[in-house]
């Protein structure tokens, strides 16, 4: 995903792309859940998000209910860059799926949206 990105001429590393995907695909939420979502500690959550938002790709903001915490949001320049990787995005899952036939790929993604469901779901 990187040396795709790279092809756009962005400096971004994979796990400023997944932190962007989130929020593009899920909406802001705070730093704690969205470093969970991405398999990061605290720290290196707070790294990340200082890089993005000195580019102007994400913003802290108040959170509405509590007013100790903050909610991570996309700008409207980092809406425009997820834009741009979906291009990467799609173009890498396919490339990664190359040697599947149609059925295969219909099983894969099965298998992986109810194995997400799974885990979303602990219950």
């Amino acid at each position: 995903m990187e040396a795709e990105i790279a092809t756009k001429g962005l400096d971004l590393r994979f796990t400023q792309f997944l932190i962007l995907k989130r929020l593009a695909k899920l909406g802001p939420m705070g730093a704690t859940e969205l470093a969970r979502s991405v398999e990061l500690d605290g720290g290196a959550m707070t790294r990340q998000l200082d890089q993005l938002e000195s580019r102007g790709y994400l913003r802290r903001c108040p959170h509405e209910q509590d007013r100790r915490a903050l909610r991570i949001e996309l700008t409207a320049e980092g809406n425009a860059l997820w834009q741009q990787l979906t291009d990467c995005n799609g173009r890498v899952l396919k490339a990664a799926q190359r040697s599947l036939n149609a059925s295969e790929r219909r099983h894969l993604h099965d298998y992986l949206e109810r194995v997400l469901h799974a885990l979303r779901n602990k219950d």
